[in-house]
């Protein structure tokens, strides 16, 4: 069953590529969303796929690329809207 989830990614997550990470996990994996920088250094991400595939885009969001340094990812679950064809980076 597709899922979906919103998750703030709190650290060293910008000017790292994060971005670029997230969305070649995503692309990897088949999940659909987007990331993208908020104003106060999170990286905010939103994602829809199947529950056991979310929960392997969040232990990457955790590992994140070398130059990052993630202290925290926050998870909200949010309605399916099925409004995404690919992964984008905001």
């Amino acid at each position: 069953m597709v899922r979906a989830k919103h998750y703030v990614v709190r650290g060293r997550v910008q000017g790292v590529g994060y971005r670029w990470f997230v969305q070649r996990q995503a692309d990897r994996l088949g999940v659909r969303g987007y990331a993208r920088n908020l104003p106060g250094g999170e990286v905010e991400v939103r994602a829809e796929a199947e529950e056991s595939v979310l929960d392997e885009l969040k232990q990457e969001l955790l590992r994140g690329p070398h130059a990052a340094r993630v202290s925290e990812v926050i998870e909200q679950e949010l309605p399916v809207t099925n409004g995404y064809e690919s992964f984008l980076i905001g």
